[in-house]
């Protein structure tokens, strides 16, 4: 069995980093599961829209994060293999990505207003219109945590900090960003299956 606390204080500080953002992770997942549990047990209200259709921007969000995810795992290998040019292009494309994945939400948002007629409140909201506002706005604010992450990273990049295996910050920010990015295809499939 191995133990957690041998090897020198750098390797111990790297386990407790990451062993805080799972902790992190799971309890932003517990989060959703919250939200994902009151939108089945709301199903069962009267004025639930049970034909309502996702925003086709809400598919191409879906495409945008998935390749986002690609990028990532690119990135954190050329800057694991320190190719400076390949791994700071990869890291720009992924950040990219993310503020197209928002710009695509937002859209998304524009058509359930102008195209479906609802909103977040009022007269011609519904609750399970007002649900998926509410989760795809939270969801969208920890991408944005991403995208800060992001622009450390590729600051530390620039500036040259990941050598010689020193490459934490990168591993940290891709766990964290393909648990977002894997967090919005459960809630689209969520979304598209639990009408």
């Amino acid at each position: 069995m191995k133990d957690y606390t041998d090897g020198t204080e750098e390797l111990k500080h790297q386990r407790a980093k990451k062993m805080m953002l799972w902790f992190g992770m799971v309890s932003l997942g517990m989060s959703f599961a919250g939200f994902t549990s009151s939108y089945i047990v709301s199903k069962s209200r009267r004025d639930w829209l049970q034909d309502m259709e996702l925003p086709s921007a809400f598919y191409w969000s879906l495409l945008v994060i998935v390749l986002s995810s690609v990028t990532m795992h690119f990135a954190k290998k050329s800057v694991q293999k320190e190719k400076s040019k390949e791994g700071m292009l990869l890291l720009i494309t992924t950040f990219l990505l993310g503020l197209l994945f928002i710009w695509f939400q937002v859209s998304g948002f524009t058509q359930m207003i102008e195209d479906m007629g609802i909103n977040f409140t009022g007269p011609t909201s519904n609750i399970k219109g007002s649900f998926i506002y509410i989760i795809a706005v939270v969801h969208i604010a920890h991408v944005v945590a991403g995208l800060i992450a992001l622009l450390v990273v590729i600051y530390n990049h620039y500036k040259q900090r990941y050598k010689n295996g020193k490459t934490l910050g990168i591993e940290l920010a891709a766990t964290f960003w393909h648990f977002v990015d894997f967090l919005w295809v459960y809630l689209f499939l969520f979304f598209y299956f639990v009408r």
